[in-house]
């Protein structure tokens, strides 16, 4: 029988270089690592006998030697929200960069379970991302005074300390206030998101200010999903509003479609704002105003935060994001009666 084996370059092992070297595998371990004081004469042949022999370190290894993972950890709420994975692959191409894997985690929208996931992250990781809006801050208290590296995403808490960088939810919820008024808007109503959840808090502190610019608004309880969305749009035509603004996107989109099955034209009857800018068109068939930050910058600069904080203990001031607004086809001048209340 053939072998399988047969043509294949053999892998160098850390014995063939202490063999080449004249050294022991322990010594070679020690020159690579870093991890002990070794005479100068040796360590300079085994960095020759490694070149020679193109041996190829295992950098988990090396960093597990250093009392390092080599992984820094992500926690996220939903996985199956499109908002995350732009995010995600900017921050595993920061850690890439720097020689370190990504290991992520999420809640599936539970924060009763994410204070236990952080604590499994850390036993497991160098540093943690945490994106976690909903997380009580008594938790977020006690995690911090781990001197663990961690960095808030998408969340600021003044007198925590730990680095943050996040979206401007408040920016861009006055955006779209902005916007509506200019068109003529005066009754909004707003699907909120979790009651909890710090971002939800934002979006409304602007709904509040926005009555500078006329408006008055109606908050109605939802969630984050496009089925909340679904359900709670229900409710809507009932408030009098000529526009809706929703938590994000996803349910926007779920309030669209439940707005055609009521009979409610968008954006003739009805304008419709989302949040968060993540290209539902394919499926709501909406062109959809909303707003947006950049993601990948998002997970760029958080990723880059915990790297200065898990090598030099930077630790520098929360960072705002300024987000954008995509006026599309989902908004409208109000009509001169409206046919919604009632």
């Amino acid at each position: 029988m053939r072998n399988l084996r047969q043509g294949r370059p053999t892998r160098v092992t850390i014995s063939d270089v202490g063999a080449a070297a004249g050294v022991s595998a322990s010594t070679v371990s020690r020159v690579l690592n870093g991890t002990a004081k070794v005479d100068p004469s040796l360590a300079a042949r085994v960095h020759d006998a490694v070149r020679q022999l193109g041996y190829r370190p295992n950098a988990a290894a090396q960093g597990l030697a250093r009392g390092e993972w080599g992984t820094i950890g992500v926690l996220v709420p939903d996985l199956a929200n499109p908002y995350f994975p732009e995010v995600l692959k900017a921050v595993s191409a920061v850690a890439r960069s720097h020689g370190r894997r990504v290991m992520v985690m999420e809640s599936d929208e539970d924060p009763s379970i994410e204070h236990d996931l952080v604590e499994d992250l850390m036993r497991s990781c160098d540093g943690v991302l945490l994106c976690s809006p909903r997380m009580e801050r008594s938790d977020l208290v006690v995690l911090t005074a781990r001197d663990h590296p961690l960095v808030l995403l998408d969340r600021i808490v003044p007198g925590i300390a730990a680095p943050a960088v996040s979206a401007d939810f408040f920016g861009g919820m006055m955006l779209i206030c902005g916007h509506l008024a200019q068109l003529g808007h005066r009754r909004v109503a707003y699907l909120s998101g979790p009651e909890v959840s710090w971002a939800n808090s934002e979006r409304i502190r602007a709904l509040e200010a926005a009555k500078a610019f006329g408006i008055s608004v109606t908050i109605l309880p939802c969630g984050p999903t496009s089925r909340c969305g679904y359900e709670a749009a229900a409710e809507v035509p009932g408030t009098g509003a000529t526009a809706l603004t929703t938590y994000n996107d996803l349910v926007a989109l779920g309030a669209v479609t439940r707005m055609r099955e009521l009979g409610v034209r968008v954006p003739e009857e009805l304008s419709v704002v989302g949040f968060d800018d993540i290209e539902l068109d394919h499926v709501a068939h909406t062109s959809l105003t909303t707003v947006s930050v950049p993601r990948g910058q998002l997970g760029k600069q958080a990723a880059e935060m915990l790297e200065a904080l898990m090598t030099e203990g930077h630790d520098g001031e929360p960072v705002y994001l300024p987000m954008e607004l995509h006026v599309r086809d989902s908004t409208a001048p109000p009509r001169v009666t409206s046919e919604l209340a009632g």
